[in-house]
């Protein structure tokens, strides 16, 4: 099994991850949205469904959600980050639960 490169950009500020992809522009396609230490997200007053994509240790996925809608929450006591990205981006980058993800920086600070 190889693992699947994923460009991201760290929600690193207290303000990024407070505020996450709510009211903002889409993310590039394939390129995801990453909460480091996080266990749980929520879509609520989001305005387009996401994919869900909780990391274990050494980047395994654990659980995803694909196409969560607004006005949910998603949670996996094991996680140890989420990868939010664009609805339907999870399969067109191939990711599995259990496969491995590498994160590749697509920005130093969101």
């Amino acid at each position: 099994m190889n693992p699947v490169w994923v460009p991201v950009v760290r929600a690193r500020t207290p303000w990024a991850r407070f505020k996450g992809l709510l009211g903002d522009r889409a993310l590039p396609s394939g390129c995801g949205l990453l909460f480091e230490r996080c266990r749980a997200v929520h879509t609520l007053g989001m305005r387009r469904a996401i994919d869900v994509v909780f990391l274990g240790p050494e980047g395994r996925v654990l659980e995803m959600h694909r196409g969560l809608g607004a006005g949910r929450i998603a949670y996996c006591r094991k996680a140890r980050g989420v990868l939010e990205l664009a609805a339907g981006d999870a399969w067109r980058l191939g990711l599995w639960t259990g496969c491995q993800v590498l994160l590749i920086d697509r920005e130093a600070q969101r």
